[in-house]
């Protein structure tokens, strides 16, 4: 998405400028007089408010529903942590190329920062909260994220571009926004100034807090979001990109598995298939016993010998090419997003999503270059250099040119290509097939919808895939969840199967979001990514059935349950010497005092651990070093620790591990332990019965 200028929208607008050029971007506006130039950190008594000129936080209400929260979650439940907020929509590529850097901070400033997704949709499919919670799972976020289906926190925040990041400090005061994507050292920035600021005021709370996350709710699959499938017709193999498990896999067309590819471990090693690793691999095309695959968010292209059973880098650095680099050195090139490829002529051609081009590679060369498209995001026709397309995810050939889905421009694209060509400087053109283009202003991006029709007034919403059969294109329309048939001479377009409507049933057949299409055989396999699965389409009768892959298995054990982190907020409290009455077991009474409006969860129950110190009979083994949960009851919480005997004396280090939120449910709970050095004398005729305890939560 390109950079919009905003402002934001509130009272104070006029007093949020440009930050100073130190952090490196001129696109985060923070307060008029932002003390942010320093580059020693001061003294705590000489620590200045980084953003002087703050102002109140627009609420975070508005939204239809919240997901990875067990309840809303409002800007007051926040205090005290740094808060980062996402505006997104999940079928932008800068979105995605965000998110990292968000896994990034959140992993740095656990105790310190917040990260909260706000879901403001561009696509009318991404609008339904289970469309969304899919692509929480797909892209496996791990914050909150609110969907504000109709924008009403997007216009609040005076937000204009997707992906904008909002910066509130730990007193719930705006600071200052930054647009666009590779913004992640500026935000490190900004957050160190602000922990190191409130921190020293008293004002930053490094209690941790715990979200409900969806992926604890499901289940894993033997696939698990495939992005792209390859036939090959004359070995009888499928090959698919089970992209959310990292790995390729091979099977027979009806469900043999022959091979897996990679280890589902996120990473770019080469190796033999036990060994390699890929990261949410995408497209794949094979020339001869090579099959060559777009490792898209490593930013690689990548080679399997299907004879050796190795994985080879063919192109790429691992990271994400940020400039406008034409192309260079295989190996010493960054990428962007590669998500699919073909070959003509021995050119392989890459469909780039991420600078909205396609870049080729004479295959036995050792450089890879730009091939088509400006780089601006845009759908329009014109010679290669200067057409404009729109995050191209799926591509295909008739032997002579290639045909490109252009996702965020919904249309269907052609692009010649010439064995003659000199890559460095091709000519030829772009034109679109079918789907709107060549409008003012960037308003084809925004021209999209379900409508059978010819050519341009035809309309299709966020494809990403197809492939070619006697010249006919079948066109996974993802967001309409639908197979679209194009005509490629007449340019007419029209629904070959899919209601509409995403659904798990064969007959009739409902699909959802669909990514990747292949054909071999008189049949169709298709990539029904959000089922999880592959559809297998009779052409002639249509009827269709799930292909079961005979011994695949996840690489991964099941999904574990929640579990309470082991944290740490306080030193351990030292208490007298707790005389009690011999019995079979230390009963301990723990009561909580939580602030106003917070109560115990009980989808968080309260755990004790316990240790001893020193040399002790009284305390059985099986007791020592075991997470075991306490009965609790409005604000509080009871245990009994089983004792070998009935007297006798120990010093107990006794750890609770409990989570409090907001009415008891709401979307931020907070986790806290507290420990205890208990002395403990059970002898006959004491009068003590029960070790009582108090906490007091921030």
């Amino acid at each position: 998405m390109n950079f919009v200028p905003s402002r934001f929208n509130g009272s104070a607008r006029s007093a949020l400028l440009l930050a100073l050029a130190v952090f490196l971007s001129p696109t985060f506006l923070f307060g008029q007089d932002a003390k942010v130039e320093k580059t020693e950190a001061p003294k705590a008594e000489e620590i200045e408010n980084p953003f002087p000129n703050r102002h109140p936080s627009p609420e975070l209400d508005g939204g239809v529903e919240w997901l990875n929260a067990a309840g809303p979650i409002s800007v007051k439940d926040l205090r005290g942590k740094i808060v980062l907020i996402d505006f997104w929509t999940f079928c932008c590529i800068n979105c995605m190329h965000v998110l990292p850097d968000l896994d990034y901070l959140e992993k740095k400033y656990p105790k310190e920062l917040v990260v909260i997704g706000v879901h403001s949709a561009k696509f009318d499919n991404e609008k339904a909260t289970g469309n969304i919670r899919k692509a929480i799972l797909r892209y496996e976020i791990e914050h909150p994220v609110v969907n504000d289906a109709e924008m009403t926190i997007w216009r609040k925040f005076g937000v204009n571009s997707w992906p904008s990041l909002v910066v509130l400090d730990p007193e719930g005061q705006y600071c200052g926004y930054v647009s666009g994507e590779g913004n992640r050292e500026l935000l490190e920035k900004v957050i160190e100034r602000l922990i190191a600021y409130h921190k020293s005021k008293g004002t930053l709370d490094e209690t941790p807090v715990r979200f409900d996350l969806e992926r604890n709710k499901t289940k894993d699959t033997p696939l698990k979001f495939p992005g792209k499938i390859l036939v090959d017709e004359a070995s009888g193999r499928l090959f698919i990109s089970d992209s959310n498990h990292n790995r390729l896999v091979v099977c027979s067309l009806d469900g043999k598995l022959i091979d897996t590819i990679g280890t589902g471990v996120i990473g770019r090693n080469d190796g033999g298939y036990a060994e390699a690793q890929f990261d949410h691999p995408q497209g794949m095309t094979l020339v001869g016993q090579t099959l060559y695959v777009a490792d898209t968010e490593n930013h690689l292209l990548r080679t399997v010998d299907l004879e050796k059973k190795t994985v080879s880098t063919l192109a790429g650095v691992g990271e994400q090419n940020r400039t406008r680099a034409p192309g260079g050195p295989l190996l010493e090139t960054a990428l962007n997003s590669p998500w699919d490829l073909t070959v003509v002529d021995g050119v392989l051609y890459v469909a780039m999503a991420g600078p909205h081009q396609i870049w080729s590679h004479k295959l036995g060369s050792n450089s890879i270059w730009q091939y088509a498209g400006s780089g601006r995001e845009d759908i329009t026709n014109g010679s290669l250099d200067k057409a404009a397309l729109a995050q191209p995810s799926g591509l295909v050939n008739d032997g002579q040119s290639l045909y490109v889905v252009d996702s965020e421009g919904s249309a269907i694209r052609k692009i010649s290509t010439d064995p003659k060509n000199d890559l460095f400087k091709p000519e030829g053109d772009v034109t679109t097939i079918a789907g709107t283009h060549d409008l003012p202003r960037g308003r084809s991006l925004f021209e999209f919808g379900d409508v059978d029709d010819s050519g341009d007034d035809a309309r299709f919403q966020h494809p990403l895939g197809l492939t070619i059969q006697n010249g006919v294109l079948f066109v996974a329309d993802s967001y309409n969840h639908k197979i679209k048939r194009v005509d490629v001479k007449t340019r007419a377009v029209s629904t070959w199967i899919g209601s509409g409507k995403a659904g798990t049933a064969l007959e009739p057949l409902q699909l959802a979001e669909p990514a990747g299409l292949a054909i071999a055989a008189g049949k169709m396999y298709v990539a029904d990514t959000n089922n999880n699965r592959i559809v297998v389409i009779d052409l002639a009768t249509k009827k269709a059935n799930e292909l079961v892959i005979a011994g695949l298995s996840s690489p991964r054990s099941a999904d574990a349950p929640p579990t309470v982190p082991s944290v740490s907020n306080a030193k351990a409290i030292d208490l007298n010497l707790q005389e009690l009455s011999a019995a079979s077991t230390i009963d301990v009474q723990v009561d909580f005092s939580l602030p106003q409006g917070f109560k115990l969860n009980p989808l968080l129950p309260v755990t004790y651990t316990l240790k001893t110190d020193g040399p002790q009979s009284l305390i059985p083994a099986d007791q020592i070093d075991v997470k075991r949960e306490s009965a609790s009851e409005g604000t509080t919480s009871k245990l009994a620790i089983v004792t070998a005997k009935k007297t006798g004396e120990a010093t107990l280090l006794l750890s609770v591990t409990y989570g409090y939120c907001r009415d008891g449910n709401g979307g931020v709970c907070k986790v806290a332990t507290s420990h205890w050095k208990i002395p403990v004398l059970l002898k006959d005729g004491a009068k003590g019965k029960v070790v009582k305890l108090q906490v007091t939560a921030k």
